[in-house]
């Protein structure tokens, strides 16, 4: 049986033609009951799940800077993250906190988890997500400092390789201010402590 890729030239096929080629490398039968419908649903999600390459991070913090005489620290915390490992296409999930000291400007609130979905939604490595949250701050309103700290689980240590179901992996950046002391240790309390609102 010949499969797609020997028929077809590999830039006129779909992503569509190249799940099923991947279901039939994997020994699949694509046309069988639960599987013929895969490849449209497979399309969909990693559309969905790409969509931050389509997105700007620096128009969706543009629509919402206000000019504010405030100059202590704003943190959004435990902002949910969901994202793809680069290495393996397989999900990596956990908590991205946020934390700035504005200069005369601060951020709309629903804006910063926005920015983390922008940056989420790509295929990615922890560490390079941390940096492009806390660059894309740094830019988009110059405050006197950002920290970003992301705690997240990766199925590529939990469902193959060393199969460690309770690691987790922590990354952090942080610029101007945030590289005090200080400063640093107290974000990293703040983010630490239990809220006490709910």
């Amino acid at each position: 049986m010949q499969t797609i890729l020997e028929t077809q030239s590999l830039p006129s096929a779909s992503l569509q033609d190249l799940v099923r080629e991947m279901l039939v490398r994997l020994g699949e039968d694509p046309d069988r009951d639960g599987l013929v419908h895969t490849p449209g649903r497979m399309e969909r999600s990693m559309q969905y799940l790409t969509q931050g390459y389509r997105e700007n991070p620096e128009e969706i913090l543009q629509g919402a800077m206000f000019d504010v005489a405030y100059d202590e620290m704003v943190i959004v915390k435990d902002i949910e993250m969901f994202s793809l490992c680069e290495h393996h296409l397989l999900p990596f999930f956990g908590k991205v906190h946020v934390a700035y000291i504005p200069a005369g400007k601060v951020i709309g609130l629903s804006k910063v988890p926005r920015l983390v979905d922008v940056f989420a939604r790509r295929l990615q490595v922890q560490e390079r997500l941390t940096t492009e949250i806390a660059e894309a701050i740094e830019r988009a309103i110059n405050p006197l400092g950002v920290g970003v700290v992301i705690e997240a689980r990766h199925l590529c240590m939990m469902m193959r390789g060393v199969e460690k179901q309770h690691s987790s992996t922590i990354t952090s950046s942080m610029l101007g201010a945030f590289r005090n002391k200080e400063t640093r240790d107290e974000f990293l309390a703040l983010i630490r402590a239990q809220s006490t609102i709910f």
